[in-house]
Parts: C-alpha cells; sequence; structure tokens
C-alpha cells in the first residue's frame, strides 16, 4: 500500500509545480488553490510513505515521478522542448525509479 501512496503522492508533486508555474507568483487564485491542495496531498502522501519505505528510497522515486511527469506535461502542453536527448535522459530516470522498487 505504501507504494501504491508513494506512487500517487509523486504524480501530485507534477500537479502542484505545474500549477505553482501556472500561478504567476501565486497571484491567481485557481492555480495557487490547485498548488496548496496538490502539495498538501502530496507531502501528506509521501510522509505516509515513508513509514514503511526508506527515506531515500522514498524521497527519490517521489521525486523522480514529479520530475518526469512535470517536464512531460510541459514539453506536450507547453510547448518545451522535447529534443532526443532530453526524452532519453528522462526514460533513464524512469529506469532508475523502477530500479529502486526493484531493490527494495
Amino acid at each position: 500500500m505504501a507504494w501504491i501512496v508513494l506512487v500517487v503522492s509523486g504524480v501530485l508533486e507534477a500537479v502542484w509545480a505545474t500549477a505553482l508555474g501556472r500561478s504567476d507568483g501565486l497571484s491567481r487564485v485557481v492555480p495557487t488553490c490547485v498548488f496548496v491542495a496538490g502539495l498538501t496531498l502530496s507531502m501528506s502522501g509521501l510522509a505516509y510513505a515513508l513509514r514503511t519505505v526508506p527515506v531515500g528510497t522514498g524521497y527519490a522515486v517521489w521525486v523522480g515521478i514529479g520530475a518526469v511527469l512535470t517536464a512531460s506535461y510541459a514539453m506536450v502542453f507547453e510547448g518545451e522542448s522535447a529534443g532526443p536527448l532530453k526524452v532519453l535522459l528522462l526514460l533513464g530516470i524512469i529506469g532508475c525509479v523502477a530500479g529502486l522498487k526493484l531493490t527494495h
């Protein structure tokens, strides 16, 4: 169960990071509310997961999921460049996250 919560929390990290970018310095109400809710749920889930998953592994998985999803969203929907090297490096992060799960 902790690993499922950890993955969902990583997805929510991408939600709050994207909302923060859209909040215009926390001056836009809806993105700011999404940021606060996403951050609260993401951190709460991370805290829950870290009761079972080792902190180093859990944090690396959480950050990795959030980073890959945030970057992928920006490339697909916000016009951020998506060169082959960037995509390859993001795939490397996914591989490392999967590897951390396999070693736990």
